[in-house]
């Protein structure tokens, strides 16, 4: 008993059971942060000070010392990478900071960020002292509020008064926090001076007030430079300068308050992330995730000589030296350390009391995440330390004030800051460890998915889509309730010995079992398919003259290119450089292809060619009797005299030097886009062509490519459109360079100075209004296609004018010096198209998989990576007056999937041409193709 599948209910179920697997494979992959404790738990008491050894001695310190600071003001940056501060930069730019920094009061370090460098992440870093995961991006456009334990949360406990001015993101995660704030969204990139000055306007009104203890700056401008222009654009010295003179405020303002009695006040300057050379972040490259980080007090000592060596801290470290500055506890998921020079005036009582506290907040933390905490080395050097301080404390409690107790101090302060080293790097490598068996029961499954589908290929693409699953035979019975025991088996020994559970053990049992039968279920189907296909194997050897089951370099290239890529994502550097792997599968394609036009034009037999020239002459002479004589030989039939005869025919042509040369053309095309945008990990920092075409003094060569390229995005595409839509197509091109002109990418001939610089609204929106056009054309004919009459031709149509439709989107969103790859994605394609693809017969599923290839490639030709540093964000908000989420979204998610989308497009409108040119001569009395097929090789035969 066989059970029969149409391939769109295979289609349904394989899609399920992928989504599943990736489902389990992303909650395995993103692992969970260390063991967090609500807010209520997190107001414990503090830990007293170490007893000292031996009876009659007690310590009275049992509370939290009193706070160093009177005011903290916190100046955020978004964006400022370390040499923005402590490079020429800031040099330039900043001349106070610069001043404060090298002869002033302060303390500099250089913060170290962990990735993923947005936002959102980098601000729980530093208010909680933790290490946020991978997860935390995908919240990044909606922040819910953080319910763990953080500073903001300690001080308003405390009854510290919390001001907040800038980004919306605080708002979000502290609500109800602040006593008076007001917040700037981040995402709308395009705003340069508002978002900051909306920052800057409270200033001078705050400075003056008293009624507050804690004020949080968080500035963007500089981050949306960043994204639009680039670190190098000539916008970032300004902004600095702007950012300069804002700092020296209230730097100066602090001052001016602090009474002899008072305590000092503090100005902290951090970034929560840098960016890389190419204006963005989220990634792990040293300009993304090394910021400055300065402490400025009249509590420190004066510096007199010049700026030495910097220190590199964590940005976790932050979160607990705030709090002991402010005389708040630790928060307890921290893993960052006291940066101890900022507390290093204060006595050594003092400075050992607060290592006490960060030592005993990790090792507890330690405890709650790992069961054999008691093993861990940086545990065991915290006991030690903590003993050696009880015996520094009978010292003290004893008079002793000789040399031995300021030697001890400094020994016991060593081991202190070496346990907390150690306790925090153990702390943070939990972040990494990766839930393995539930990521390896999602692979499984994907990869069983997708080795279904491939086999099932074939019959999807055949005109009796169906896919046959056997149910009764005993063998695959047998196997499937072997492999569901022996799963189950392996999920009990799994589960009940490891130390920690993990996601899939955590389900029910019910649920467990189920998936472990998908499991099954679906390797029976493989082996089912498998075995189907060695069946019919077996069946041409009956028939030796119909046997055409050879396979081409080309189909082996395919296959093996396929396999090789999914197999090489298993190491993190293949995926790091994934961009090599299409770029060197490519190009060996097109050597493929190189060799099978030399086959099909130079190597065919005598035979096949006069055989061509017969099959010609009998076509012609049916073409006349059925008055069909512009028949398309070349897609008369599929069978291998077809080939001939087709082939035969195009040798004749003028087309065959062209056809030969078109695996070149795309060769050096290829080869060109290589060299306009550096991705990938390794190799990402070197100049390519698109930074010297971005660079302020190629401004006219960048101009005029854009114009060239506009030019010939219009003559590609406009082959198979309406007049209606050339025409917008035309005035949409011209919108496009309009728009670039507008916010100072591009000039126009006539216009070379940037006074009218703009944001480009209008003109952007001028852009839209043809898009959607376009697309609602081509829309109205695929609808006209499937409900008024059946024409093939109508759908190619309306097809290739949505196709047409996101060409001119990409062109709007695609950064100028980006929009050669367009030109070339569509060059390609019609080469392809006209020269490859229809003279060799390639079938539908070597097509797939080719325009599968080219899509993933040209994903990188744009400058993409697998990091998430290389998003452009500014093209979410091209066209929009604010930010708007489903907007801003789509439009970004579009611009950087826009090479695999526009490829997969064109796939769908090359298989309906093809439809198209094999239904065109259906019709009422008039021969089919198969029957003019039929009587050819009839005629041929006879002959």
């Amino acid at each position: 008993m066989r059970l029969r599948l149409r391939s769109g209910a295979l289609s349904a179920g394989c899609l399920l059971a992928e989504a599943l697997g990736v489902a389990l494979f992303l909650r395995g992959f993103f692992p969970l942060p260390v063991r967090s404790v609500s807010r209520g738990e997190a107001r414990a008491e503090p830990p007293a000070e170490p007893a000292p050894p031996g009876t009659g001695i007690a310590s009275n310190w049992t509370k939290i010392p009193p706070p160093l600071f009177r005011k903290v003001v916190i100046v955020l940056i978004d964006a400022l990478r370390d040499d923005f501060v402590f490079g020429s930069k800031g040099k330039q730019f900043m001349p106070y900071t610069t001043q404060v920094v090298e002869k002033g009061t302060s303390y500099s370090f250089i913060a170290e960020a962990k990735p993923p460098t947005v936002t959102m992440p980098r601000i729980k870093a530093l208010m909680t002292g933790s290490i946020p995961g991978f997860i935390d991006v995908v919240v990044n456009l909606n922040s819910p509020a953080l319910m763990t334990d953080n500073l903001i949360w300690q001080a308003k406990a405390a009854g510290k008064r919390i001001i907040f001015y800038g980004d919306d993101t605080w708002v979000k995660l502290f609500p109800k926090h602040f006593v008076e704030y007001d917040g700037t969204t981040s995402f709308f990139v395009s705003d340069f001076t508002e978002v900051d000055d909306n920052v800057t306007r409270h200033l001078d009104r705050v400075l003056k007030r008293e009624d507050w203890d804690l004020l949080i700056l968080h500035y963007l401008g500089l981050d949306h430079i960043g994204h639009v222009t680039g670190p190098n654009s000539p916008l970032v010295g300004p902004k600095l300068r702007e950012m300069d003179n804002i700092l020296k405020k209230i730097h100066i303002s602090l001052l001016s308050k602090e009474g002899e009695a008072s305590l000092p006040s503090l100005l902290v300057v951090c970034g929560d992330h840098g960016m890389s050379e190419t204006g963005s972040h989220g990634g792990s490259s040293e300009g993304e995730v090394h910021t400055p980080l300065l402490f400025i007090s009249s509590a420190f000592e004066k510096k007199s000589g010049p700026l030495t060596q910097l220190e590199l801290v964590q940005q976790t470290d932050l979160a607990s030296t705030l709090a002991v500055g402010l005389g708040l506890p630790i928060s307890r998921n921290n893993v960052g350390n006291i940066i101890l020079p900022v507390v290093g005036s204060r006595t050594m009582r003092e400075q050992l009391r607060f290592l006490h506290m960060n030592g005993f907040q990790l090792s507890t933390l330690l405890q709650e995440n790992t069961p054999a905490y008691g093993k861990d080395l940086g545990y065991e050097q915290f006991k030690i330390a903590e003993k050696s301080h009880g015996n520094w404390i009978k010292l003290y409690l004893e008079g002793n004030n000789s040399e031995i107790l300021l030697n001890l101090g400094k020994k016991v302060l060593k081991q202190y800051l070496e346990a907390l080293r150690t306790l925090s790097s153990s702390l943070s490598k939990q972040v990494a460890q990766y839930d393995m068996y539930s990521m390896m029961v999602g692979t499984v499954i994907i990869m069983e998915v997708l080795l279904l589908l491939l086999l099932s290929v074939p019959k999807a693409l055949s005109s009796r889509a169906e896919f046959e699953v056997p149910l009764s035979p005993p063998f695959f019975s047998l196997l499937f309730y072997l492999m569901c025991l022996m799963l189950c088996a392996i999920h009990v020994i799994v589960c009940t010995s490891a130390e920690s559970l993990c996601y899939f053990c955590s389900m029910s049992w019910l649920t467990a079992v189920g998936v472990m039968m998908l499991i099954s279920a679906l390797m029976c189907g493989i082996l089912s398919a498998v075995g189907k296909i060695l069946e019919n194997s077996r069946l041409p050897l009956k028939n030796a003259g119909a046997s055409n089951s050879s396979w081409s370099e080309v189909d082996v290239l395919i296959l093996a290119g396929t396999i090789g890529h999914v197999l090489s994502l298993g190491a993190s550097s293949f995926i790091e450089e994934e961009h090599q792997t299409w770029y060197f599968l490519i190009n060996t394609l097109c050597l493929a292809l190189c060799q099978e036009l030399c086959r099909n034009h130079f190597l065919l037999k005598e035979c096949d060619l006069q055989l061509g020239t017969t099959v010609k002459q009998n076509f012609d002479s049916i073409g006349e009797a059925s008055e069909c004589r512009n028949i398309d030989v070349q897609a008369a039939s599929d069978s291998k005299l077809g080939k001939a005869a087709s082939s035969a025919e195009f040798v004749k042509g003028s087309d065959k030097w062209i056809s030969l040369a078109s695996p070149w053309i795309i060769l050096i095309c290829c080869r060109l886009l290589r060299s306009l945008n550096q991705t990938g990990v390794q190799w990402a920092h070197r100049p390519d062509f698109g930074h010297w075409l971005t660079s302020s003094e190629h401004k006219s060569e960048l101009s005029v490519l854009a114009a060239v390229s506009l030019v010939m995005i219009f003559v590609l595409v406009q082959r198979r459109c309406s007049l209606v839509s050339k025409i917008a197509m035309a005035l949409g091109l011209l919108g496009v360079y309009s728009y670039r002109a507008a916010i100072g990418n591009v000039v126009f001939p006539w216009q070379r100075d940037s006074k009218d610089i703009s944001k480009g609204i209008t003109e952007a929106r001028f852009v839209y209004v043809f898009v959607l056009g376009i697309v609602f054309t081509g829309t109205k004919d695929l609808l006209k296609s499937q409900v008024i009459s059946a024409d093939s031709s109508v759908k190619s149509t309306g097809l290739w004018e949505v196709y047409s439709g996101l060409v001119l989107l990409s062109a709007l969103l695609f950064r100028p010096h980006n929009l050669p790859v367009l030109v070339f994605c569509l060059l390609i394609q019609t080469v392809m198209t006209k020269y490859i693809w229809r003279p060799l017969k390639f079938d539908a599923a070597q097509i797939t998989i080719m325009h599968y290839w080219f899509g993933q490639a040209f994903f990188y030709f744009q400058g993409n990576s697998n990091g998430i540093a290389t998003v452009d964000v500014s093209a979410g908000f091209v066209g929009l007056e604010s930010y708007v989420e489903i907007p801003a979204i789509f439009l970004t998610a579009f611009a950087t999937y826009a090479g695999p989308l526009l490829w997969a497009i064109h796939l769908l409108c090359y298989l309906s041409s093809e439809v198209s040119r094999q239904t065109l001569w259906k019709g009422t009395g008039r021969p089919t193709r198969d029957e003019i097929v039929l009587k050819l090789l009839n005629g041929v035969f006879n002959n």
